[in-house]
């Protein structure tokens, strides 16, 4: 086998944007493969983090990403989530390409927020919150801003220091920004909350009705960024119901307090073919633990976009 191309985080973000990116998921959601045909995430428990492997198949690729989390890197000044991805082709299953996993999950995400957003946020975002302060926080605003015009940006972090620098980094960029507080989220159109918080981060109760709150900081079952009293009140949907059912937090914490129920929970995919609609007499909440299926989507467009 000759020498794999290794395509780098900067060409990953040379390759694609968000709009660009956003259209792809789109499209896979309304024709492609339903999401609860992808193959289940496996998550190993090491001493200081977990492993992930995360396989999918199309038409005309099969892709797996190893990645890795963890938690103790930001002492180390390192990335929090490193990974790699492989990119095969779907007959031959020949090796075609590598790419920079932690780029890709970068670039996924919030891919697949904004992706969700284009049907459940406001037409007028007025104001953002975002809590986090790291690369998914930005690429979130930066995804955010390709499906809706923004106007003030709210910055909610832990570290003062971090939530400045990201301010500072987004004004740089163009955008009106400043950092706050929780309760900024009282009028907000969109949030977005991208935190390794295991409990939540604002009061729900005071999130306007007319609002979509997008929640992807944890992918575990006893973790969660969002309170009950948000989930109680919002019409949630969700990647998929049977990854939610394993992994969010944000869903089986107030399922099992009886205060949400399964039944409830619409599939991502329904919204994007027609079979449910959007509720805009109250809150809108997407839950992401994040599926192989995505990862996949983006490494094909990020290799055709290098082979025209």
């Amino acid at each position: 086998m000759t020498a794999l191309p290794w395509i780098s985080a900067a060409e990953v973000f040379a390759a694609l944007d968000y709009s660009a990116a956003v259209d792809a998921l789109r499209r896979h959601l309304a024709s492609g493969p339903d999401p609860a045909a992808d193959p289940p995430r496996g998550i190993l428990d090491l001493a200081h983090g977990q492993l992930l492997l995360m396989p999918s198949e199309s038409a005309d690729a099969v892709g797996v990403k190893v990645a890795t989390v963890a938690p103790g890197n930001a002492a180390l000044g390192l990335e929090r989530i490193q990974g790699v991805y492989l990119l095969m082709d779907a007959r031959t299953l020949t090796p075609v390409a590598l790419l920079d996993g932690t780029a890709l999950t970068t670039l996924r995400t919030p891919a697949v927020s904004a992706a969700a957003a284009s049907f459940l946020a406001p037409e007028t975002v007025d104001h953002l919150v975002v809590f986090g302060s790291g690369p998914q926080a930005r690429g979130h605003v930066e995804a955010m801003n390709a499906i809706r015009p923004l106007g003030r940006v709210t910055v909610v972090a832990r570290h003062a220091g971090r939530a400045q620098g990201l301010v500072d980094t987004l004004t740089d960029a163009g955008f009106s920004a400043a950092t706050g507080a929780p309760d900024a989220v009282r009028d907000a159109q969109l949030i977005v909350c991208a935190t390794t918080a295991r409990t939540p981060l604002f009061d729900g109760s005071v999130v306007p009705n007319d609002s979509c709150t997008i929640a992807v900081g944890s992918h575990e079952p006893d973790a969660r960024e969002l309170d009950s009293a948000l989930m109680t009140r919002a019409q949630v949907v969700v990647e998929e119901i049977g990854v939610a059912l394993r992994e969010a937090g944000d869903v089986l914490i107030p399922r099992a307090e009886g205060l949400l129920s399964t039944e409830s929970l619409v599939p991502l995919r329904d919204l994007a073919t027609g079979a449910a609609s959007v509720d805009r007499t109250r809150p809108r909440v997407f839950k992401s633990s994040g599926m192989s299926w995505e990862d996949l989507v983006i490494a094909e467009e990020i290799f055709r976009a290098r082979t025209i």
